[in-house]
């Protein structure tokens, strides 16, 4: 009996070695994100859920049930991170209608947002900010193969001040409503990390400004001190999670850069001394600078506060100056596009922008991928096109280093190893 059992375990692992499955991409290109180079014409092998060889040509004896795929007329890319989401938002329900979605209702609405965002090419998002952890359910859902979707990487609620752009300030007092990640004070920010931590998030996202999109806040105004933002990222950093602060304001930037963050988001009143301390410090930007125009052109539609509107005129052509003044300074830089603020999909269109308002092609792409993988400590598994990587790979027709806007239409994705998209 014993004998047996041995036996078929032996044949188990046979067979479940005989029948890897072998995936084979042929296109015109692929596209090493390191170097810029284009290996033309370019043959991918996958085995599992890992390539297993990039090349100009496969010389290596493949198994004769290989499943080969022609893309022709194609160029082939790591696939993309979007380093600032909010998966479980809505881009028609802004301002007071938000106040009718539930926690659950935002979580279905989150299933419909993680498939448009892995169809649009984006095969693993940062989501900094959502209710009741609904980015967590949707992360873990997405992992079991429940639903399909990007990878996740959550930070469950935002952390904030009373009263700042992380709480929610719609209601009056006789209300007493508070967001769930509110906490004033060293000791309590500390705790309030804790406890995401404890329900299982990725990253922390806090926030060190005011905001366009909350009531009542200044915009480039600071909210945390300096001193409850270094005990916030020493906590994360001593569990060893990344943090990202959402900053608008100089001083707001320079304290998050300061109390050491990873990356900060927004970062539209950008002067010259933050720049220089954030290249010192590593400190990665994530700027949304293709938002403003959903936010002019459709948000009072969309439920979005007059005040708000308002505060938009002037952060939008701010911030694409600051942009232009980090590209040419040399900071780190990732893709970060605020989709929720408008609609999932449309993720791609801030490429363009990127390249209209100071990036290479190139640097756009980086942006898109082995940069956003070094910043998640993922730069082993993610990001580029080589041998022992997990095969998270895009397809667009023609070459993105000529038309960057090509990455707006995304035919083929696959996502660990299995196909998700082939519009051929």
């Amino acid at each position: 009996m014993f004998k047996r059992t041995l036996l078929a375990l032996s044949l188990a692992g046979l067979s479940s070695y005989s029948f890897a499955q072998t995936i084979v991409l042929n296109a015109d290109a692929a596209l090493d994100v390191k170097t810029g180079k284009l290996i033309q014409p370019a043959t991918l092998v996958i085995e599992d859920n890992k390539i297993v060889s990039l090349a100009k040509s496969n010389k290596k004896a493949l198994p004769a049930d290989a499943t080969v795929v022609d893309l022709s007329g194609h160029t082939l890319l790591p696939g993309l991170f979007d380093m600032h989401v909010h998966l479980t938002g809505d881009a028609h329900v802004h301002g007071y209608k938000r106040l009718q979605r539930t926690t659950q209702r935002q979580a279905i609405t989150g299933v419909r947002n993680a498939k448009r965002t892995l169809e649009a090419g984006f095969t693993s998002v940062r989501n900094l900010g959502a209710a009741g952890y609904s980015d967590i359910a949707l992360r873990d859902a997405i992992y079991d193969g429940d639903i399909p979707g990007p990878r996740i990487f959550a930070s469950g609620p935002a952390l904030g001040i009373t009263g700042g752009h992380c709480d929610n300030n719609l209601l009056t007092h006789e209300h007493q409503v508070v967001a769930e990640g509110v906490a004033d004070g060293p000791w309590a920010v500390r705790a309030k990390v804790r406890e995401n931590i404890k329900y299982g998030v990725d990253v922390i996202k806090y926030c060190a400004t005011g905001g366009v999109l909350s009531k009542g806040t200044k915009v480039g105004a600071q909210q945390y001190s300096l001193e409850e933002m270094e005990a916030l990222v020493s906590e994360a950093h001593l569990r060893g999670l990344t943090v990202a602060a959402h900053a608008h304001g100089t001083e707001g930037i320079k304290s998050a850069i300061k109390a050491g963050v990873d990356s900060v988001e927004h970062v539209s009143f950008l002067d010259d001394d933050a720049i220089l301390m954030a290249k010192k410090k590593g400190t990665y930007f994530s700027m949304d600078i293709y938002n403003t125009e959903y936010i002019l052109g459709e948000g009072e539609k969309a439920g979005i506060l007059a005040e708000s509107l308002d505060k938009e005129r002037v952060v939008g052509t701010k911030q694409r100056d600051s942009f232009r003044k980090a590209v040419k300074a040399g900071v780190n830089m990732v893709f970060g596009s605020d989709a929720g603020v408008y609609p999932h999909g449309d993720n791609g269109k801030q490429f363009s922008r990127m390249v209209k308002f100071g990036m290479t092609e190139l640097q756009a792409i980086q942006a898109a991928t082995i940069n956003s993988a070094t910043l998640l400590k993922q730069q082993s598994n993610l990001g580029s096109l080589e041998a022992g990587k997990l095969a998270d790979i895009i397809a667009v027709k023609g070459n993105p280093l000529k038309h960057i806007d090509t990455l707006e239409n995304v035919t083929f994705v696959m996502k660990d190893g299995k196909i998700e998209i082939n519009k051929l």
